[in-house]
């Protein structure tokens, strides 16, 4: 089982960017990936989840609008599209899962995630 989470970068404030989180060994679609982000200083926070049935978790209501979450189900990957990016958005971004079919509640954290994909730096600055 391997993840590999990508399409990090440099955007202003405002801007756009799309990650991607590539999995091997196991068929994605069939379970829950999470983003999580970690800010430097900070504790790792959940982002994002899609579950293995298409539910959507968000973690943090000031994400709701701006960030949303997907699955190509014949390239098995998983997408964080990130819009309207703020500085505050910067840190490094990494994709889980637990190999179990739903999201974790809120607050959960990475708790239960078996598998990480190495992370993606997304830095929003002017």
């Amino acid at each position: 089982v391997q993840l590999q989470a990508s399409g990090g970068g440099l955007v202003q404030p405002g801007g756009s960017l799309r990650l991607s989180c590539a999995a091997s060994g196991f068929t994605l679609e069939d379970y829950a990936i999470t983003w999580f982000r970690q800010a430097p200083g900070k504790e790792r926070e959940e982002v994002l989840c899609i579950s293995g049935r298409q539910e959507h978790t968000y973690y943090a209501d000031s994400m709701k609008g701006r960030f949303t979450i997907s699955r190509d189900n014949a390239k098995n990957t998983v997408y964080l599209q990130m819009n309207s990016l703020k500085p505050e958005d910067t840190a490094v971004y990494s994709c889980a899962t637990g190999l179990v079919v739903g999201c974790a509640p809120r607050g959960t954290g990475p708790a239960g995630m078996d598998y990480w994909g190495k992370g993606t730096q997304v830095t929003v600055s002017s």
